[in-house]
């Protein structure tokens, strides 16, 4: 009897510590967290736009390393057809919303946490996962994406993304649901869906830089 008592003492230890592990691994952080990350994400997005790509020239923001990479006007003309989409979205989610009790707790779906998992940069602002972009958001494929004026869209697009995120504060980032672009079925929480924009806005942004960074890069002249 005494050793059923012990072994099933251990069992529960250690069935404790197994949720412990897992909630610590889990990606746990509270609301506020998350909505001052991509705040200041978006802010950086506009300041480096500023810095370094308003002054390009035509022929600079059309160049291309080779037949298959994008320019700079499709890098942003992608991002706008996702804006295009999340923004409205998520928006109207928010205003029409009943879970208006903010809730200071957050934790990711499975789901949620792979989509935004799979945008992020890694530590150092490099890509780490390739991904193929959907036939309807490639500027390749759809070259009527493309407005003529890509940088001056996404830059007032982010000015409303962080008008977004802070009326995001007043509601439930968890039971806010938000389908997504390719799938209307298939729903991330809305704290899942603001990093997964967040995310892939810092991913492009990120490609945007290194195509100036590129030794072939045109120079002004």
């Amino acid at each position: 009897m005494d050793n059923f008592l012990a072994n099933n003492q251990i069992f529960i230890l250690n069935f404790f510590q197994m949720v412990v592990n897992l909630l610590h691994n889990m990606d746990t952080k509270t609301s506020s967290q998350l909505l001052d990350e991509i705040s200041v994400i978006t802010r950086k997005n506009l300041a480096l736009i500023e810095e370094n790509f308003n002054s390009l020239t035509d022929n600079q923001l059309s160049w291309r390393k080779d037949k298959n990479s994008w320019n700079i006007n499709e890098i942003f003309a992608h991002l706008n057809e996702y804006a295009r989409y999340y923004h409205k979205t998520i928006a109207e989610k928010i205003k029409n919303t009943r879970y208006r009790e903010p809730r200071e707790a957050f934790v990711s779906s499975p789901l949620g946490r792979s989509a935004w998992k799979s945008m992020k940069l890694g530590n150092a602002q490099n890509v780490k996962r390739r991904m193929k972009t959907p036939r309807p958001y490639n500027p390749l494929i759809h070259p009527e994406l493309l407005n003529g004026k890509d940088l001056q869209t996404f830059t007032d697009g982010q000015q409303l993304l962080l008008q977004i995120i802070k009326e995001a504060s007043n509601v439930n980032l968890r039971r806010v649901r938000i389908p997504i672009s390719i799938s209307k079925i298939i729903r991330l929480r809305l704290g899942d869906a603001l990093l997964f924009v967040v995310y892939h806005n810092e991913r492009h942004v990120q490609q945007a830089l290194n195509v100036i960074n590129h030794e072939r890069f045109p120079s002004r002249s």
